[in-house]
């Protein structure tokens, strides 16, 4: 998973997320990692947690046959807009539904391609938001995005 994925028309407040403490030495990407980011490693999750959002993400893509992403990162002014344009950035955002969260701005996106968007209602979406932002506030950023991810592919079905 990448810092810098997207979400749909719900706004909800997330507490924020503590910056991660510099680390005094850090790996070096190699060759043979070539998608490697240190703003995942150093991010807000843990290595277990985001473990646990790769694997929602990877059940999520083969339930639904949709494109699930998640943007963690600061969404500016106009987090929708963000979102939106983050979504358009996918390999194919027609079946995409991004979740975008900023736990210092204490927003949270969910958007959806034209595709997603007749599988994923905006009533399944804000559900998903309600129960992302419980976890949230609880101090849970990747448990409550693992909660949403799976209510999210419920309610789109199978492919």
């Amino acid at each position: 998973m990448t810092a810098g994925e997207l979400s749909t028309d719900v706004a909800v407040a997330a507490p924020p997320v503590p910056a991660p403490a510099a680390h005094p030495t850090k790996a070096h990407p190699t060759k043979a990692h070539p998608s490697w980011h240190p703003e995942v490693i150093d991010g807000p999750l843990s290595t277990r947690a985001l473990l646990r959002v790769d694997e929602a993400l990877r059940l999520a893509d083969a339930a639904t046959g949709l494109t699930f992403s998640v943007y963690i990162g600061d969404l500016g002014d106009t987090p929708r807009d963000t979102a939106e344009h983050l979504l358009g950035q996918l390999s194919e955002p027609d079946t995409g539904v991004l979740v975008a969260v900023s736990p210092n701005e204490r927003q949270l996106e969910i958007v959806t391609g034209s595709i997603a968007r007749r599988r994923v209602l905006d009533r399944d979406a804000k559900l998903a938001a309600l129960s992302m932002s419980a976890a949230f506030a609880g101090g849970d950023l990747g448990g409550g995005i693992v909660a949403g991810l799976a209510q999210l592919a419920e309610h789109a079905g199978r492919r």
